[in-house]
């Protein structure tokens, strides 16, 4: 491994971090010693018992039962954890370790409203009323309450107030389309919908009246609405009722707040289902993703507080909306104390300074994002150490895409020099990372930094053999907590097999490319479903991606192999979307071929190079590689995408242009 050293752990990491006195408490309760982060990783994926028992106990989690079988049935799928305990999620949030009442524990700031914040008195008080409002409203365990709600302190109180009665919570961002919220809640058919009227997105107010009126009509099961006036916060009911469509009967959030009543907490089986999230549905009816009380609580836990290292004197940020995995993550940062800190709006306004310059108002000492983010701060020049105070910033976070050593590499030039840069890779399925980073581990440019802990993470050649040094598809060998409970609407398991284990039985495939080297730092390399195979030379998407976005005439590019049937080498297409002020001309095409043949392959120089307005993203900001590709082989639009699950769905129609 050449990769830029960039950051390493103090050398008294061990005794200040808090993985550091895990790792203590570990050799106390087993008798064994650990040589640093790589044995302690060996011995979480091979005694699982000891590990998962430690999380349990070291972070003081609630529960009542017996903890002593940990896993009762070890296979993958059906692994069965805890069958003797009862717990709950919102119990364990709300127990806020570390924090006293008067403590500021969320924080909410948003482009709609005033920012606001909550100290942990006034989260349980508004939880505890809400779970009495909807057990007013007939709401029992089992049933589905949806949310059509932004990144605000209300979603945050819905699905800690659903938790604590053993309802089950599901959240689309108000920015989905009727068709993608009804394809997901049409599936669980939620008795409670609690919708705001609207937001604002930088300085564009955007009405969601509409949509909410259609959403309901569509979905039969639904009892009751409370409306969030929220764009017009001075909205009476009356008036949402005219202009809604809502019948009589229906309420406000203030009405569903307006009883008082004392915190109460249903303790449930281990996998009780907690909330429901959805594949990105892309291509045909997003999977309803089942996750489980004790799963995500343990898991978020661990991850939260043993690989990012945070606690009751953090402040956590993580840029998301209701609608991605990332904000279910951002929650449970309750659950080792720290404060969450929400956003609601457009991130990228009035500039990409806007997230940075939050950081620095609300000395944030946690600052996650995406790759796409990083990318696009450092293509602008951005400094962010120079117009926000981040002096409390210690770390730093990235998902959602591969981040390249030119991402790496601007984080500790233009934010900071000392902080943890932390590359993470997971997953919906799984609602966490199953690589990332440590503070006992260095980072390198380029390169995830290693396993975590309790994620038995491997990389199979065809044969479903390990393999180190060379990239392989990356699949879980071992049960971990947070995999689904199920699939909503899947009753023999059948579609949940077929989404991870029918190509290697028993073992998790997860659809990434992953190279593992002996140190057990990793580098992902995209999709293994949109691999370009040229010549027999296999290369990841996000090795492309690497080299051509770091062109600073190239804004965003995406790139589709077309095989060819008959064993030829088949159309290598690039799209590209140009940066301001950068005519198409012939120069960029013959520069792209020239910096993919140095720094790639000949084989992958682009066949056709084409300039594109804009390319399709998932609303979470993922590329549609498959799409595009299904498209370019002729496939109507609609059927080979969802729109309403894109962030600009008008994109699509560009490639319809390219098919032959």
């Amino acid at each position: 491994m050449n990769a830029e050293l960039l950051w390493q752990p103090a050398p008294h990491a061990r005794e200040s971090t808090r993985v550091g006195a895990f790792m203590q408490d570990a050799e106390t309760r087993t008798g064994r010693s650990f040589d640093g982060y790589g044995d302690l990783w060996q011995w979480s994926v091979d005694d699982l018992d000891g590990f998962w028992r430690t999380v349990l106990d070291h972070f003081a989690v609630p529960y009542e039962g017996d903890a002593g079988v940990v896993l009762a049935e070890t296979s993958m799928p059906g692994a069965r954890w805890f069958p003797d305990l009862r717990l709950n999620y919102a119990e364990a949030m709300l127990a806020l370790p570390g924090r006293g009442d008067d403590d500021v524990v969320v924080v909410g700031v948003s482009q709609s409203q005033a920012t606001r914040e909550l100290t942990a008195a006034e989260l349980r008080d508004q939880v505890a009323r809400a779970r009495a409002g909807l057990l007013r409203l007939g709401v029992q365990r089992g049933d589905r309450v949806a949310a059509y709600l932004p990144n605000i302190s209300e979603a945050l109180v819905l699905l800690l107030a659903c938790a604590s009665l053993g309802a089950v919570f599901s959240s689309c961002a108000p920015e989905f389309g009727t068709r993608s919220v009804v394809d997901r809640w049409s599936q669980i058919e939620p008795v409670v919908l609690v919708a705001v009227d609207g937001y604002r997105y930088g300085d564009k107010p955007v009405d969601r009246r509409d949509q909410v009126a259609a959403i309901r009509a569509e979905l039969p099961s639904l009892r009751h609405v409370v409306q969030l006036p929220y764009l017009d916060a001075d909205a009476g009911l009356s008036a949402l009722d005219a202009d809604a469509g809502l019948s009589a009967g229906d309420l406000t959030w203030q009405q569903l707040l307006a009883e008082p009543a004392e915190p109460a907490y249903e303790r449930l089986a281990f996998d009780h289902p907690l909330y429901v999230l959805y594949s990105s549905g892309t291509t045909g009816l997003p999977k309803a993703i089942v996750h489980g009380h004790g799963g995500i609580t343990l898991e978020h836990v661990k991850a939260l507080g043993l690989q990012m290292d945070l606690g009751s004197s953090d402040r956590f940020f993580w840029f998301s909306t209701t609608g991605w995995m990332m904000w279910n993550y951002l929650v449970s940062g309750l659950g080792v104390g720290a404060t969450v800190m929400l956003f609601d709006g457009d991130p990228a306004w009035p500039g990409l300074s806007a997230l940075w310059r939050l950081a620095g108002e609300h000395a944030v000492t946690y600052f996650g994002t995406s790759a796409p983010f990083l990318l696009a701060c450092r293509k602008a020049r951005l400094l962010p150490r120079e117009i926000a105070d981040l002096s409390t910033l210690r770390g730093v976070g990235s998902t959602g895409a591969p981040l390249p050593p030119e991402g790496f590499g601007w984080v500790y030039e233009a934010v900071g020099d000392d902080v943890l840069l932390s590359s993470f890779s997971g997953g919906t399925d799984v609602c966490t990372g199953f690589v990332g980073g440590s503070p006992l581990l260095p980072v390198h440019a380029g390169r995830i930094a290693g396993r975590c802990l309790g994620c038995a993470v491997e990389a199979y050649d065809p044969a479903g053999r390990s393999v180190v040094g060379e990239q392989g598809e990356l699949v879980i060998t071992a049960p971990m907590p947070s995999m689904p409970v199920g699939f909503w609407g899947d009753p023999d398991g059948s579609r949940y097999r077929a989404a991870y284990f029918e190509d290697f039985p028993g073992v998790w495939r997860h659809g990434d490319w992953i190279t593992i080297d002996a140190d057990g730092s990793c580098v992902l390399s995209g999709r293994s479903d949109a691999t370009l195979n040229r010549g027999g030379v296999r290369l990841g998407t996000a090795e492309f991606y690497s080299v051509v976005e770091a062109m600073p005439e190239v804004a965003d590019s995406l790139v589709v192999h077309l095989e060819d049937a008959e064993g030829g080498a088949g159309r290598l297409m690039l799209f590209v979307v140009l940066a301001d002020g950068i005519e198409a001309a012939d120069a960029l095409r013959r520069r792209v071929g020239r910096e993919l043949r140095t720094h790639l392959s000949p084989r992958h120089v682009p066949d056709e190079v084409h300039v594109v307005h804009a390319l399709p993203r998932t609303l979470s900001g993922k590329k549609l590689e498959v799409p595009v590709k299904r498209i370019l082989l002729g496939v109507p639009v609609d059927e080979a995408a969802a729109r309403g699950a894109l962030a600009n769905p008008e994109s699509l129609d560009t490639f319809t242009a390219f098919v032959r």
